[in-house]
């Protein structure tokens, strides 16, 4: 074997190592483009799933809360099983089970069993995205991470925005079956990809794994994911949203102190010493909390004040996405000429003008106008989120890599749950307000307020050093010019 490799040609392992690394992050992507979109398409399909199984919209959002309460279950564990198993098979295992759970969701006749099939795709899902990141960090050289990284965020952009005009279109014109059924080829295409050209899993000595910061971590981040969503989508009286949350966080102080007295905690807290990784994470759950209001207000605004059918309002936001894959084509050279910290504190600011601009909107908009806000809009996202998804691992270690990665994930779902709860938090306090019904006013006052919420990211990226994440990035800062010798 060795002679063989000797006997290839130096100019042809340069033209196939940067294949590997670019087709790498695009098998991954497969795997989570069916996840992030999944995770929406449901919601313009509830009334007729709703219907066919016999029950209401209200309770069905039930499902909903149970796919993320799952995610926030498993992702903190992903990464402890990645290094026990290898992350090149968890990450086929985890398609696998997203695969099962879609399939028993198209086969699903009520309540109950839509809602355990709903479980079983999130524990799929919690397994995918972190994982997905951890292969391509232990694939990638870490001056590739960022143009790796930059193909690995198009699925989390395009997911959300592709679910509902998707799920709209195959509920009317098919069936709301379909919805779950197209995961089928999707994910036995993206098994068959990872067994052909992911790297094979390397042999590991993973750490004890920590059973009571796992039962803590499981009532601290469910509680809190499973409270937010009944806040926003209250399927269930809201007090029990407020009761969940409080016992959520009641359990992750506990489980803080325990880190602090075991060697190996499942979720280690002293990671966030780390300066890069503490502001990445930090700056980008500000950033997520408006980001994940977006798919929340904006379509209701569009269908409630401006009349759009959820079709309509669907390809109305889908223009965004287009943004987000052409950004990926000047991501990289960004911010190698200008370096993590500028970029992303400018990306943060101009992300959070065009959410607040959201609240200029009025149906007598001009409509291309406003698609051509929502473009620039999606395009100033991809940029941040590129950049801030392969910042965060610029100083991280290999052998930390797992926990970093499994600790960015579950805060990612966190912020984007709850600006889906400040936003309905927001609507409903303004609608109380006025003594009125929910009007256009109410929708620009929330989007002015997570805009507001979201532009604290940018602060925490001016802070840092113009070379913070040089590694990465490949950004040079020219020195200082030295004081010419006074004769």
């Amino acid at each position: 074997m060795v002679r063989i490799i000797a006997n290839v040609p130096a100019p042809f392992i340069r033209r196939q190592v940067p294949q590997v690394i670019r087709l790498t992050p695009l098998i991954l992507a497969v795997a989570l483009f069916m996840e992030n979109m999944d995770s929406t398409v449901i919601a313009t399909s509830l009334p007729a799933i709703a219907t066919d199984i016999g029950t209401s919209p209200i309770a069905l959002k039930l499902a909903l809360t149970s796919y993320f309460v799952s995610l926030a279950i498993f992702i903190p564990i992903s990464g402890w099983m990645a290094d026990r198993f290898g992350a090149t098979n968890i990450f086929r295992v985890a398609i696998a089970i997203f695969v099962i759970g879609s399939i028993a969701c198209a086969f699903s006749n009520s309540l109950p069993t839509f809602v355990v099939s709903r479980f079983l795709q999130g524990i799929g899902g919690s397994m995918m995205t972190p994982v997905a990141r951890l292969v391509l960090i232990r694939a990638t050289p870490r001056n590739e991470l960022a143009a790796a990284m930059s193909w690995l965020t198009v699925p989390a952009l395009l997911g959300p925005l592709s679910g509902p005009p998707v799920g709209g279109f195959l509920t009317t014109y098919l069936s709301w079956h379909w919805i779950f059924w197209i995961n089928v080829p999707i994910g036995v295409a993206g098994i068959l990809l990872a067994t052909r050209f992911l790297p094979p899993p390397e042999p590991r000595t993973p750490r004890p794994i920590d059973l009571g910061g796992f039962f803590l971590t499981s009532i601290g981040f469910a509680g809190i994911i499973f409270g937010l969503s009944v806040i926003s989508l209250p399927a269930i009286p809201q007090w029990a949203g407020y009761v969940a949350v409080a016992v959520g966080l009641a359990a992750m102080v506990v489980y803080f102190r325990h880190a602090g007295r075991t060697e190996h905690p499942l979720l280690d807290p002293t990671l966030f010493r780390n300066r890069v990784f503490r502001t990445a994470v930090l700056g980008g759950s500000f950033f997520r909390i408006g980001i994940g209001a977006f798919p929340f207000l904006m379509p209701l605004m569009l269908q409630i004040t401006f009349g759009f059918t959820p079709f309509e309002s669907g390809l109305t936001t889908f223009v965004s996405a287009f943004g987000a894959i052409i950004s990926k084509f000047g991501a990289t050279r960004l911010y190698a000429q200008f370096g993590f910290p500028r970029v992303l504190a400018v990306t943060a600011l101009l992300g959070c003008v065009f959410l607040a601009i959201n609240g200029f909107f009025t149906p007598a908009t001009n409509h291309y106008l406003l698609m051509l806000c929502l473009f620039v809009g999606g395009l100033t996202r991809s940029f941040f989120f590129t950049g801030v998804n392969s910042f965060g691992y610029a100083d991280i270690s290999e052998a930390e890599a797992s926990q970093a990665t499994a600790i960015a994930a579950v805060v990612q779902q966190i912020s984007v749950a709850l600006g889906v709860a400040v936003a309905g938090g927001i609507l409903e306090a303004s609608t109380q307000i006025r003594g009125g019904p929910l009007d256009l006013v109410d929708f620009h006052i929330a989007w002015f307020i997570v805009a507001a919420l979201a532009t604290v990211s940018a602060i925490q990226f001016l802070r840092l050093p113009p070379d913070a994440g040089a590694n990465v990035s490949g950004h040079q800062v020219k020195p200082m010019p030295k004081a010419e010798a006074v004769a």
